[in-house]
């Protein structure tokens, strides 16, 4: 009986179809997510096993279905009561990127989303740079302070830096004003808007916020160079370059991999107290990186 509806619905009702095969799908895809964030959950329980001492793809989805769910949650809501489902329908239809969460887009439209909101946090990228060059005046050294103006104008004015050259000035971001424990307000909130984190906050919010962020994101670098960029899919190594600052779209994933090893070369040499370097080089690594792969 399902079967004939659904063949009903696609040949009378193309457009309304795709919108309802694609919610079906997308109830099945979060159903298995979560079952499976139940299980890594449970096993960190049993084995006294922490967020950072898990397999990268395990250490991936709880942090994804974590996000996924805050997001969800009211759509979730409106679909509980009977015929409510409708009017997700409705929602799909008008506002999928805003209401919706990945399991329900289309692959077209998870791609077309992926620039949208990409494109959203790099309005914040000249405003991360220009509070990183603001505040290098107020660096002791003079050699390391010379040293990072000329890494904030060299990427101002479209070049790639290299990582031999962000590791050279990572010290500059162990103390003040670099150091995450000193960023002023305005700082935070950009660097809010990059990890798409709300910068509607309290001040000791954002800070908090932006450590367990980066730190998170750092323990999945660990992860992930134990597991190897090699062993990703093409799908999972876009997805990397994107949750650190690097819109994939208009890249092949053989760019990505070189983009992403990159990363992995700075982020396994920093020090825990120089982790805002980390947080920093999302805008670093990433602003002028399509430009300079194609020369």
């Amino acid at each position: 009986m399902n079967e004939k509806y659904n063949k009903f619905l696609e040949r009378k009702f193309p457009r309304f179809y795709i919108l309802y095969s694609t919610f079906i799908k997308g109830l099945q895809l979060l159903f298995l997510d979560g079952k499976e964030f139940i299980r890594i959950r449970k096993k960190m329980t049993e084995q006294g096993l922490k967020f950072y001492q898990l397999p990268y793809r395990e250490m991936e989805k709880l942090r994804q279905f974590r996000r996924d769910i805050i997001k969800g949650i009211p759509i979730l809501l409106i679909s509980i009561p009977p015929f409510a489902n409708y009017l997700v329908f409705v929602l799909m239809y008008f506002f999928p990127r805003q209401f919706l969460i990945q399991h329900f887009w289309t692959a077209q439209q998870q791609e077309e989303f992926m620039d949208v909101y990409h494109s959203i946090r790099a309005e914040s990228y000249p405003e991360v740079l220009s509070g990183l060059q603001q505040a290098v005046p107020r660096l002791q050294d003079q050699h390391l302070k010379e040293k990072m103006l000329q890494l904030c104008t060299e990427v101002q004015h479209g070049s790639q830096p290299a990582v031999a050259e962000l590791k050279n000035v990572s010290w500059a971001f162990s103390g003040p004003p670099l150091n995450l424990k000193h960023l002023k307000m305005h700082d935070m909130k950009a660097l809010s808007r990059v990890l798409f984190l709300t910068p509607y906050l309290p001040m000791f919010f954002l800070r908090w916020r932006l450590e367990n962020n980066t730190f998170e994101l750092h323990h999945l670098d660990m992860a992930l160079l134990k597991l190897g960029v090699n062993e990703l899919s093409d799908k999972e190594l876009k997805n990397a370059c994107y949750v650190r600052g690097l819109n994939p779209t208009q890249l092949t994933a053989a760019e990505c991999r070189v983009w992403i090893n990159q990363w992995l070369q700075l982020s396994s040499r920093l020090k825990d107290s120089e982790i805002s370097l980390l947080l920093f080089s999302l805008v670093l690594l990433s602003t002028n990186y399509f430009r300079s792969s194609r020369h």
